[in-house]
C-alpha cells in the first residue's frame, strides 16, 4: 500500500516554521487581547515529510492543541519558561494528542525513519504571526546555554 500523498490531497503549501501547513478553520467569533483583536480559534494541517522532516524552535503567545492524524512518529522537543527541555513524541503506537501552552518553545522532527507525519493544530486564541516568534542562536545562548547542542539543529537559519 502507498503512503496518502497528504501534500497534494490537502493543498498544503510551505510553512515558514518548516513542513507544510494549510489553514482549515478560523472562528467567526473574536477576543480582545493585549496584543490585539483575535479570532476565539484558527486551525491548521500540519505535515512534516521526508523533503521538510522538521519545525523550527518557536513559541506562540496562545496555546496550541496538536492532534496526531497519521503517519509519524514525530517528536516534539518542549523548552518551557522555566528551561525544562521534554521531548513527547506523537504517532499511532504513542500519545496521540498533545497541549503547548502560550510561550512554551517547541520544535518537531520526524522520527524512526518515519516517513511523513500529519497532525491538526487548534490554536487558542487564534494564531497571529504578531504574537510568533523564533528562537534565535543568540537567544538561546543566553538564555538556555545548557540545551544549545541538542536544540540548534531546530534554529532558523538567518536569512
Amino acid at each position: 500500500m502507498s503512503e496518502p500523498d497528504w501534500f497534494a490531497k490537502l493543498q498544503l503549501e510551505l510553512h515558514p516554521e518548516g513542513g507544510f501547513f494549510r489553514r482549515i478553520y478560523t472562528s467567526a467569533f473574536s477576543h480582545v487581547s493585549a496584543t490585539g483583536e483575535r479570532p476565539l480559534a484558527t486551525c491548521i494541517y500540519y505535515l512534516l515529510d521526508r523533503s521538510q522532516p522538521l519545525g523550527r524552535m518557536h513559541r506562540n503567545r496562545s496555546d496550541i492543541l496538536h492532534f496526531f492524524l497519521d503517519g509519524g512518529p514525530v517528536e516534539y522537543l518542549l523548552l518551557d519558561e522555566s528551561g525544562a527541555l521534554r521531548r513527547v513524541r506523537l504517532g499511532a503506537a504513542d500519545q496521540r494528542f498533545l497541549m503547548v501552552p502560550g510561550g512554551c518553545w517547541k520544535a518537531s522532527h520526524l522520527v524512526d525513519g518515519a516517513a511523513n507525519a500529519l497532525v491538526a493544530e487548534v490554536v487558542t486564541p487564534g494564531f497571529d504571526y504578531a504574537d510568533h516568534q523564533f528562537l534565535g542562536e543568540e537567544q538561546l545562548q543566553r538564555e538556555h546555554p545548557e540545551h544549545f547542542a541538542t536544540l540548534r539543529p531546530f534554529l532558523r537559519r538567518a536569512v
